[in-house]
């Protein structure tokens, strides 16, 4: 669970339904019209914007920006060395027996054990990279475009109070239902752009980032270890992907192969 996520949405609409609660009646901020033109008006506006896939399967990905569990870098490093260490001593074979927690990576050392050359591991491990990020890219763009058409929805909502308001000034009645389409369609869009959509279409850019470099370094790393190079050296090239802070104070594993 990404406490960031949670937190900060719950918090921030929060805050809204306290304001709300403490001035008039919470009634006066429900209309049905309104949450029609915003929310149903918004989403059929991004669905002409993409395929069906992409717009249904962004909901899928969103769900990463809640819950999401990712490899720690500097604990897969450590895997990947020690795997680095017994493939160099003992063979591809003896990484059989051992237990890799991380599914990416053990599709690569599958993919080791069953002998496979460089060029055929690369292609398969890249294109499930490639994969993942597109993923997150298009889920990312359809939430994107949902923060931008949320808004212009919610001004032709406001168009159309107004309208209405002003065609009938002949009868007061009217007036008060009327501009409270013209605000609340405006309300409706503000909150779905700026405190749902967008985010997530930022937090799913941030997943993208995290998750290409956890993929990159698996893809790197056994390469790397198919090539049969020295775990000092593979774990050298495999913390450049750290923050430079964190490449010299992570413990080391002793790497017992020799060159």
């Amino acid at each position: 669970m990404d406490l960031a996520t949670l937190l900060g949405m719950v918090g921030a609409i929060g805050i809204v339904l306290a304001a709300i609660l403490t001035g008039s009646s919470p009634l006066v901020f429900i209309n049905i019209p309104s949450i029609l033109i915003v929310i149903g008006g918004t989403f059929l506006v991004v669905m002409i914007k993409f395929t069906l896939k992409q717009f249904f399967g962004a909901f899928k990905v969103a769900v990463r920006a809640f819950v999401f569990k990712l490899d720690a870098p500097d604990e897969l490093i450590v895997q990947i060395v020690s795997l680095a260490n017994i493939a160099r001593k003992e063979g591809m074979l003896a990484l059989e027996e051992q237990e890799v927690t991380n599914p990416f990576l053990n599709q690569g050392i599958q993919m080791l054990i069953d002998g496979n050359d460089r060029e055929v591991i690369n292609t398969v491990m890249t294109k499930d990279l490639q994969q993942t990020v597109d993923r997150h890219k298009w889920g990312a763009k359809v939430f994107s475009a949902t923060g931008d058409v949320a808004p212009a929805m919610g001004m032709i909502g406001t168009l159309i109070g107004l309208v209405q308001m002003l065609s009938s000034m002949e009868d007061p009645k009217t007036i008060g239902p009327a501009m409270a389409v013209a605000l609340l369609t405006t309300l409706y869009g503000a909150i779905l752009a700026t405190m749902i959509a967008l985010p997530i279409a930022d937090k799913l850019e941030l997943r993208k980032r995290e998750e290409s470099i956890i993929k990159a370094m698996c893809i790197d790393g056994v390469l790397a270890i198919q090539e049969g190079q020295n775990p000092r050296i593979i774990e050298s090239m495999l913390k450049a992907y750290l923050e430079p802070k964190k490449r010299d104070s992570e413990p080391e594993e002793p790497a017992e192969a020799t060159a």
